[in-house]
């Protein structure tokens, strides 16, 4: 009771050293908040508004009806232009796509003369371009072909299969109907920035001592170096989950209106669990730098490669077999796996609890071995 009441005291000492630190109380606020908001609205990998202009050198009813079918969200309200300032206009980028629709396109079309239209596409804006052109392409050939066939209900999807055909290909998209980009990168944000955050908070909280000359104080008290750093663990591990458990239902549900499938309580659960790895890395890379600078040069040495490589970013199947295989054994794959099945998917804790267990073995482990290095250099300092 004496170890357990030394830990909490000293937690309660690091939590208020903490609050009294503006630098990482703010680094804490700005990660969990503003930085997972614009990366949940500025990452988009799909059309969203795309300006479009049209020159109409045909004022027919499919020429009207095919610029009628450019809607939002997909793309702003076409705009006619003439055709003498098509260049200019894609010169000052103005517009994202600019169609230009001939004299004589509908009698052409009906003639089946095979008339062509063209398309002007602004690759500068790389994702846009390749996703709104397909999307044109799209739109322009299920119009064209309503207007000749005068079929007002056929669909897209009938529109383009090929005649003859054995079967109709019917694709359902599960947990993401909309194929939404911010549905994946702002709660993949989250996941990663418990990871950067355990590991710095963890890490900078010793180094802070050894740099202000405390943790001699520290070692001179009736408390041991595990005391010490259990309570720099606990402290630092409950901000980080309180902080990625507000983020979640403020800034993701709230501000950006993303569903979250699954059971909030038992994501953060799992948080904390995987704290036990995080901020162990954190603790062991203290023992290691002398200085904050020599920490902030090992977080990017470890912390990076375990983000980038975890499935947050790209997914494992997409790497060689040899690296796929070995970060199975991190827990940070395994943090990511479980995040996505209950948070995307609404697994339960009967589908996760392997992840569970693996992120508490592993995690238990390596903050096992972080004390015992932490204790070495602690009684070396003293």
């Amino acid at each position: 009771m004496r170890m357990l009441g030394n830990i909490f005291w000293l937690g309660t000492k690091e939590l208020r050293s903490f609050f009294r630190d503006y630098v990482l109380l703010g680094l804490v606020i700005y990660t969990f908040s503003f930085a997972i908001f614009v990366q949940g609205r500025s990452n988009a990998q799909e059309l969203h508004n795309a300006s479009v202009g049209v020159v109409d050198e045909d004022n027919s009813a499919l020429s009207r009806r095919m610029i009628a079918a450019f809607l939002p969200p997909y793309f702003k309200a076409p705009v006619e232009i003439d055709n003498k300032d098509v260049d200019h206009l894609m010169n000052t980028a103005a517009y994202t796509f600019v169609i230009v629709i001939p004299p004589h396109f509908a009698r052409d079309v009906l003639a089946r003369r095979s008339p062509a239209v063209q398309v002007n596409v602004d690759a500068t804006a790389m994702v846009t371009a390749g996703l709104g052109y397909g999307y044109i392409q799209q739109i322009l050939t299920t119009e064209i072909n309503n207007f000749v066939s005068r079929d007002e209900g056929e669909s897209l999807s009938d529109s383009q299969n090929v005649p003859g055909s054995p079967i109709t290909l019917a694709v359902r998209v599960a947990f993401n109907p909309n194929v939404t980009t911010a549905w994946f990168s702002s709660v993949m944000g989250i996941v990663n920035n418990v990871t950067m955050l355990a590991i710095i908070l963890a890490g900078a909280a010793i180094v802070r001592e050894r740099e202000h000359g405390t943790m001699d104080h520290l070692l001179v008290m009736p408390v041991t170096p595990f005391e010490i750093a259990m309570s720099k663990i606990w402290a630092n591990g409950l901000v980080i989950t309180i902080a990625a458990s507000l983020s979640l239902e403020i800034v993701v549900r709230e501000l950006l209106k993303i569903p979250i499938a699954g059971s909030v309580p038992l994501f953060i659960g799992g948080v904390a669990i995987y704290l036990f790895f995080a901020t162990a890395v954190g603790v062991f890379l203290a023992t290691v730098a002398r200085s904050m600078p020599q920490l902030g040069l090992l977080y990017i040495l470890v912390a990076m490669p375990l983000n980038i490589l975890s499935g947050s970013n790209t997914p494992l199947e997409s790497m060689p077999v040899v690296l796929s295989t070995i970060m199975m054994c991190s827990p940070s794959t395994h943090f990511v796996l479980f995040a996505q099945s209950i948070l995307f998917r609404g697994a339960g804790f009967a589908l996760v609890w392997p992840e569970f267990l693996f992120v508490a073995l592993v995690g238990g482990l390596f903050l096992f071995l972080a004390l015992i290095r932490f204790r070495a250099v602690a009684i070396q300092s003293g």
